[in-house]
C-alpha cells in the first residue's frame, strides 16, 4: 500500500489488453483517494461520503486496484452494476471482463485477468454464504450505503461478522451519497469517515401541480413539456416504476426533435446503454429511482420529479406484500433536484403543490422494516443464525416480520422445526429468488415441466406489468420488442435449474413427483398457487368481482378485467390502498377448485366448526382450504358445551342486547347498579363491561339447553343477575333499595333507578301527612320525589317534603285547585287524610 503522502497515479497494471489508468478523470473524489488508500492501509475499515457525481463509484475501486488490492465493488441495482463496470473498463481501455468485470443474476463478465468485480448486494450475500472468507477478494466497497436496501444491510452484517472471526484482514469500505455517518461510523467500530465535496450548482426550483382529476403520469407529461420550452438541454424524468414510464411515453408521443428514452432495469442492455449516451438530439429520459445516485445520466441540467416512488411494504395481517407506490422522502427530493446542478445552473420540476413539500418524511425508511423478510429469515438460517442476534445491524430486523418469513419457510420446508435451514431451504437459497418463487420453480417443475415454469417464475420476478390478467402478461411479454429477450434469457437460465428439481423431486419431498399435462393457464395458476397458496381465492356469490383469498383477506377486480366471472383466482399481486374496503388485485391467474387443492395441500383442513356465525350458533363440519369453505353440512347433535361457548362469544361480539330485558330484569339492573355507586364492594358492578367480563360467571348457568339465538328469550335475565349478589348482602337489597315504597295514601309505588338519584313518582293527594322524605340505602341517599297533578303531570320535584308543603304547595295550591275542583286542596297538607280518589261528593 502506498504511504499517505504518496501518490498512487504512477502505479501502472497491466491486464490482459488493458492496464489500469495512470490517470484518472478531473473528478472531485480525486482530492480524497489517498485518504482512502491509507485508511484502508492503517484500519482496513471507512466510511467514504461523497455527493453523486464525484466519481466514487469508478474512480474508488480503480485507485484501490492500482494499489494492489482485489476489489469487490457491491451496487444495489443490475443497472447500476454493468454500468459501472462499463465506465470504468473504458477509463482501463480495456472490454467488459478483462481487468473490469461484473456479475448479476443470470449475466457474468469476468475472467483470470479481473482485478476490479462489480456485483449486486444480493450477488454478493450469496458469495459470502458460499464462501465467507472472500478469499479471492482485498476489499469490499459497499457503495450507495444510504438507500437502506435489504440485501445492501444483510451484506454489510455478514460482512462485518466474517472481519470478527473469518477474515480480519478483509477491508470495508461503505460509500454512500447521503449518509448517516454518526451511526455508520459506530457500527464499524468507530471508522474513520473521509468526505468528497462535489462542485455543485444553484437548481431553481418549480412547482407544478396537478389539477382536478389528473393522473400523475398527466402532471408529469405536462411538466415536460413546459421544461422542453423553457430549456434548451436534456430533461431527466423521475418516476416511479416501468408501467408509469410506459403511459408517459404515450403522452409525449410525436414531441420534434426529441428522445423519449426509457430507463429501468427491465429494459435491454442496449436500451439502457442508448439512454445514458448523449445523442444528435435532445433526450428527455424517462427513469425509474435507479437514476437517483448510483447511476450518472449526463448532458442533464433539467430534471422533472413525479415526487413518487416504489417501495417494499408488507401488510402482515393482511398477508400482502410487494412494491407499493408512495410519496418520496425529503432526502430523496433533494438528491433528485442535484442532478440538475451537476454540469451547470439547473432547473427541477416538483409535481405536487408547494405547500406539501413541507410534510414529506425527512428520510426513506430502511427496507428491514418494511418489506416481506421471508428472504432475510432464510438467508440467516444459511448464515447459522435464524433470528440474526449474532450480527451487528444498521437497523435490527423487527422480530414479528421475521417470525413470519420463518414461519413461510416452515411451512415450504426450507426451514425444520428446529429453525435450521433444510437441504432444500439451502437449494432454494441458491436459485437467488424469493423462497416463494424458489418453491414455485422447484415444485412446479415437476408438475407442468421446467420450461413452463420457469418462464412463469421469471415473469413474477418483475415488476407487475399493469396487467391484471397473467395470461395477458405473459402474451405481452412474449411479444415485447425489447422484453422478449430479456424473458427469454430469464426462462432459459431458470429452465436449467429447474431441471435439477425434476430430477431431485423423488428425494426431495417437493410438492411434486412427475410432470403431468397441466399448460399454458393453468400452468400459470398452478405456479401462482405454489408461491402464493395463501391467495388463491374464490369469488364470493355467483357473480360479482369480490374474492375471498385462503389467507382471509377479501380482494377486487379492477372495472373491465378480463378476469372477471372467474370462479377462482391464483392471485399473484395484490395490494390495498387506504381508505379501500378490498385489497385490488393487480396480476392473477384463472384458477379452479381442483387446480387450487392441488396447489395448497397444506391448507386443506376437515374439521367440525361450532361457533357464532352471521349472528347465531352455526355447527357444520366442513371442508375448507384455509379461511374459504369449499364445503359443509349442518351437524344434527353438536357438542352442548361448544354450543355454550358460541352463544357466550356471539353475546360478547354483539352484545347484551340479545337477551331478552323485560322491566323486572331493567329494575333489578338498576337497583343494583345504585347500591354499587352508593355503597360499592361488596355490591358488584352491573355496567356493560362488567357484565360482558363476567358473561360466563352469571349468565352460563342460565343459558341451559340453549342451542341457538332465539332460545335467549326464554332465559330470565333477573334471575341471572341474582346471581351476582354475595350472600351476604343479597337479603339486604329489598330493604337497602326496595322495588317499591309505600306512600301515606297506602299505594306501593314502583321507584324509578335509571337516573343518578332513586325517583318516586307519586300524586300530591297520596303525600298529604308525609313529612319525612324516604332515604335509602341506610340512610344515605334521600329519594327524590316527582310530585305529581291528578292527571299524572309534574307539579314539583323535591328530596324534602316538610320544606315543600311550607313554601312550594301553596303555589301548586293555587294553580292545580282551579283546574282539578273535585280533588282535595287542604290548606294543611300535613295534617290532612292521603287520598288515591277525589273527594266524596
Amino acid at each position: 500500500m502506498p504511504s499517505r503522502n504518496r501518490p498512487f497515479y504512477g502505479v501502472d497494471m497491466t491486464a490482459g489488453g488493458g492496464a489500469l489508468p495512470t490517470e484518472l478523470p478531473a473528478l472531485p473524489i480525486r482530492e480524497v483517494l489517498d485518504e482512502v488508500l491509507a485508511a484502508m492501509s492503517d484500519r482496513g475499515v471507512a466510511v467514504l461520503s461523497a455527493p453523486p457525481g464525484t466519481g466514487k463509484t469508478t474512480l474508488v475501486p480503480l485507485a484501490l486496484a492500482a494499489a494492489g488490492l482485489r476489489v469487490l465493488v457491491a451496487e444495489p441495482r443490475r443497472l447500476a452494476t454493468r454500468a459501472a463496470a462499463a465506465r470504468m473498463a473504458e477509463l482501463c481501455g480495456d472490454p467488459v471482463g478483462g481487468i473490469v468485470g461484473y456479475s448479476v443474476r443470470g449475466d457474468r463478465k469476468r475472467s483470470a485477468a479481473t482485478r476490479v468485480e462489480v456485483v449486486t448486494s444480493g450477488l454478493l450475500v450469496r458469495r459470502l454464504q458460499s464462501d465467507p472468507e472472500l478469499t479471492s477478494v482485498d476489499v469490499v466497497l459497499l457503495d450507495e450505503c444510504h438507500e437502506r436496501h435489504l440485501d445492501a444491510d444483510l451484506a454489510l452484517a455478514l460482512l462485518l461478522d466474517a472481519r470478527a472471526g473469518l477474515r480480519p484482514d478483509l477491508r470495508l469500505l461503505a460509500a454512500s451519497a447521503t449518509v448517516d455517518t454518526d451511526r455508520l461510523t459506530r457500527l464499524l467500530d468507530d471508522a474513520p469517515v473521509i468526505h468528497a465535496t462535489a462542485r455543485t450548482f444553484p437548481v431553481q426550483t418549480h412547482y407544478v401541480a396537478p389539477v382536478r382529476r389528473e393522473h400523475i403520469e398527466g402532471t408529469v407529461a405536462r411538466a415536460v413539456r413546459t421544461a422542453l420550452a423553457e430549456n434548451t438541454d436534456d430533461v431527466l424524468v423521475f418516476l416511479p416504476g416501468a408501467g408509469e414510464i410506459r403511459r408517459v411515453t404515450g403522452l409525449l408521443a410525436g414531441l420534434p426533435d426529441v428522445d423519449v428514452l426509457p430507463l429501468h432495469g427491465r429494459l435491454p442492455t442496449e436500451q439502457q446503454d442508448r439512454a445514458l449516451r448523449i445523442g444528435a438530439r435532445r433526450r428527455v429520459v424517462l427513469a425509474t429511482s435507479v437514476a437517483e445516485s448510483s447511476l450518472t445520466v449526463p448532458g442533464v441540467r433539467t430534471v422533472v420529479d413525479s415526487g413518487l416512488a416504489r417501495t417494499a411494504r408488507t401488510d402482515h395481517r393482511r398477508g400482502l406484500s410487494g412494491l407499493v407506490t408512495g410519496r418520496v422522502s425529503a432526502a430523496v427530493a433533494e438528491q433528485r433536484a442535484g442532478r440538475a446542478g451537476r454540469q451547470g445552473p439547473g432547473r427541477v420540476y416538483r409535481c405536487w403543490p408547494e405547500h406539501e413539500h413541507s410534510t414529506l418524511p425527512r428520510y426513506p425508511d430502511p427496507e428491514v422494516r418494511t418489506a416481506d423478510l421471508t428472504r432475510l429469515a432464510l438467508e440467516l438460517a444459511c448464515w447459522g443464525t435464524p433470528d440474526g442476534t449474532a450480527l451487528r445491524w444498521w437497523d435490527t430486523p423487527p422480530a414479528g416480520p421475521l417470525a413470519a418469513g420463518r414461519a413461510v419457510l416452515t411451512a415450504i420446508g426450507a426451514l425444520d422445526a428446529s429453525g435450521s435451514v433444510t437441504p432444500r431451504g439451502s437449494r432454494f437459497a441458491g436459485l437467488g429468488l424469493h423462497p416463494r418463487l424458489a418453491r414455485a420453480l422447484w415444485d412446479g417443475a415437476a408438475l407442468v415441466g421446467a420450461e413452463a415454469a420457469a418462464e412463469v417464475v421469471a415473469l413474477l420476478d418483475e415488476e407487475p406489468t399493469g396487467q391484471a390478467d397473467l395470461s395477458d402478461a405473459l402474451r405481452q411479454a412474449r411479444n415485447d420488442r425489447g422484453g422478449s429477450a430479456r424473458l427469454r434469457r430469464e426462462t432459459t437460465r431458470l429452465a436449467r435449474l429447474a431441471a435439477q428439481a425434476q430430477a431431485q423431486a423423488g428425494a426431495d419431498g417437493g410438492a411434486g413427483r412427475r410432470a403431468d399435462s397441466r399448460r399454458g393457464t393453468d400452468a400459470a395458476a398452478l405456479i401462482v398457487g405454489l408461491a402464493f397458496p395463501e391467495r388463491l381465492a374464490r369469488r364470493r356469490g355467483t357473480s360479482g368481482s369480490t374474492y375471498l383469498m385462503a389467507g382471509g383477506t377479501a380482494v377486487e377486480l379492477p372495472a373491465g378485467s378480463s378476469l372477471t366471472g372467474a370462479g377462482w383466482l391464483a392471485v399473484a399481486v395484490a395490494d390495498r390502498s387506504p381508505g379501500q374496503t378490498h385489497a385490488m388485485v393487480r396480476l392473477a391467474a384463472r384458477a379452479d377448485v381442483d387446480l387450487a387443492t392441488a396447489a395448497a395441500p397444506a391448507l386443506l383442513s376437515d374439521a367440525e366448526e361450532i361457533g357464532w356465525v352471521d349472528g347465531d350458533v352455526r355447527a357444520r363440519r366442513v371442508r375448507k382450504l384455509g379461511a374459504i369453505v369449499l364445503r359443509e353440512r349442518e351437524l344434527p347433535d353438536p357438542d352442548h358445551a361448544e354450543v355454550h361457548g358460541a352463544i357466550l362469544a356471539g353475546l360478547r361480539q354483539e352484545g347484551l342486547g340479545l337477551l331478552r330485558w323485560d322491566p323486572a330484569a331493567e329494575a333489578l339492573r338498576n337497583r343494583m347498579a345504585f347500591l354499587h355507586r352508593t355503597l360499592g364492594d361488596p355490591w358488584p358492578s352491573v355496567d356493560e363491561a362488567e357484565l360482558m367480563a363476567g358473561l360466563d360467571d352469571w349468565l352460563g348457568p342460565a343459558l341451559g339447553r340453549a342451542r341457538r339465538r332465539a332460545d335467549l328469550a326464554s332465559i330470565d335475565t333477573a334471575a341471572a343477575l341474582r346471581r351476582l349478589l354475595p350472600w351476604q348482602v343479597a337479603g339486604r337489597l329489598d330493604e337497602l333499595a326496595p322495588e317499591r315504597i309505600e306512600v301515606p295514601s297506602g299505594s306501593k309505588v314502583r321507584l324509578d333507578y335509571r337516573a343518578d338519584r332513586p325517583v318516586l313518582p307519586v300524586k300530591v293527594q297520596e303525600a298529604f301527612g308525609w313529612t319525612r322524605t324516604p332515604r335509602l340505602a341506610d340512610g344515605r341517599v334521600p329519594v327524590l320525589l316527582h310530585l305529581l297533578s291528578p292527571a299524572g303531570r309534574p307539579a314539583a320535584v323535591t328530596d324534602d317534603l316538610e320544606s315543600f308543603w311550607r313554601t312550594g304547595y301553596p303555589q301548586v295550591r293555587s294553580e292545580l285547585r282551579g283546574r282539578y275542583p273535585k280533588h282535595p286542596w287542604p290548606d294543611d297538607p300535613t295534617t290532612a287524610t292521603p287520598t288515591r280518589r277525589t273527594r266524596p261528593r
